[in-house]
């Protein structure tokens, strides 16, 4: 009988250990002007418009998620209430094709052209390649208080200055949207978590590649939800943006243009 009852408690032991670990934690985040800022990654039309190279493969997810516009929405909250906007965008110039090792990614990015540049000082040929910004996005990005870092060359932050340009601005929490979900999105996740920045993730303002059995976006949104301070709907962070306390970083600004609704 002894036994019996052991046995029970072991086995209840177990069910509540599974149940706990279920119910993740969400340690939730503040959103303050002083020390906030959306960051978007690769915002350009290779990934987001279907003349891109990947709209073959992303193009349904992006699509499901109303990826286009729920991206304009971050956009323009945060300038609306001078939050600091970040962009870290992805371009191969001519000597990254010379790279002598390359993961899976990096080899199908290089062998269709993807965010080709003729060179970091050139800017001929990019308007409306797919290195360039999505059209509606540039008065957002154009506005001269946005901050574009350098290219990270693979998927995260490592090899660019965005982590620089935040710290120089006193920026503790950050926003996070963008393409694509599981690769560059999340390697920005993962290294502003070890940086120390708190991160809240908006999963519906990004998207990934669907290949056969590999769904990129499921993937991410496993990670965004197991390493993130949290994650948040498109309208839930522009709530919290229109919301939030605290002194704005730049001036805000509404954009009137023609790009707005393109």
């Amino acid at each position: 009988m002894k036994t019996i009852y052991t046995l029970i408690a072991i086995i209840l032991g177990v069910v509540a250990t599974h149940s706990s670990i279920a119910q993740l934690p969400n340690p939730g985040m503040e959103v303050d002007l002083s020390d906030t800022a959306l960051v978007i990654t690769d915002p350009q039309n290779d990934f987001l418009s279907p003349d891109g190279v990947t709209w073959g493969v992303v193009g349904k997810n992006v699509t499901a998620n109303n990826t286009v516009e729920h991206i304009g929405q971050l956009f323009a909250a945060a300038k609306e209430r001078g939050m600091l906007v970040a962009v870290s965008p992805h371009y191969y110039y001519p000597h990254d094709h010379a790279w002598e090792h390359e993961g899976t990614l990096e080899t199908l990015m290089h062998k269709i052209g993807m965010f080709d540049r003729e060179g970091p000082l050139m800017t001929d040929g990019v308007e409306g390649s797919g290195a360039d910004w999505l059209e509606r996005y540039k008065p957002f990005i154009e506005e001269k208080s946005t901050v574009v870092t350098s290219p990270h060359k693979v998927y995260g932050p490592e090899s660019n200055d965005l982590v620089l340009q935040l710290r120089k601005r006193g920026i503790k929490r950050v926003i996070l949207g963008g393409m694509s979900a599981n690769l560059c999105t999340e390697s920005h996740l993962r290294e502003l978590i070890e940086q120390g920045f708190e991160v809240a993730v908006v999963p519906d303002a990004t998207g990934a590649a669907i290949v056969g059995e590999f769904d990129g976006f499921k993937a991410a949104y496993t990670n965004y939800r197991m390493i993130a301070n949290t994650i948040w709907s498109t309208a839930e962070a522009v709530d919290k943006i229109r919301s939030a306390s605290g002194e704005a970083k730049v001036e805000p600004f509404v954009p009137h243009s023609k790009h707005e609704h393109n």
